[in-house]
Formats: C-alpha cells, structure tokens, sequence
C-alpha cells in the first residue's frame, strides 16, 4: 500500500531545496480490511496492528531494496573485532 504523507508544499522548510520539491511518501505492508485491486484505495493491518489507508500497488509483494554493493574493505571486520573481543577478555 502506499501513501503520501506530505506534498511538496507541506514539507518542512529545514529540508534541502531537492528534497522538498517531492512529496513525502510511504509504502507499508499489511493484510488488506476490505476487497480492492491494485490502483483502488484501501484499509490495511500492519504487523503492529495500525490500521492504514492508501493505495493498493501490489498484491503479496516481495522486497526490491538493496543495501548496495560489497564493500571490500568492510569484509573483514566482523572477524578482526572478535579477535579483538577476545584479545581484551584474555589480557582483563
């Protein structure tokens, strides 16, 4: 489901000139109240209960985020600061 929160016009005048030139917008996942097809508004549950309200976009969607991609000199850190970890109880 998705929503717009506010229009360009509403946005906070603290924002970059860019941002505020687009509208605020959501999209939340739910199990739908009532019958709708994708364009139609309609109510939702979301996992924490909420009831909302906006416009279907896609029935059971799937995720289509990314954090991007590897970073090569991040890959190792996991296992350094466990050594490290083990390092400062050993010598404490």
């Amino acid at each position: 489901m998705h929503n717009i929160i506010l229009k360009p016009g509403e946005r906070s005048p603290d924002v970059p000139a860019d941002t505020a030139k687009t509208p605020l917008q959501c999209w939340v996942k739910g199990w739908a109240l009532e019958e709708a097809g994708v364009g139609e508004r309609i109510k939702i549950r979301t996992p924490a209960g909420r009831t909302v309200e906006g416009t279907l976009t896609a029935v059971n969607p799937g995720y289509t985020h990314s954090f991007g991609p590897s970073v090569p000199e991040l890959q190792g850190i996991g296992a350094e600061l466990r050594k490290l970890l083990r390092e400062g109880k050993s010598s404490g």
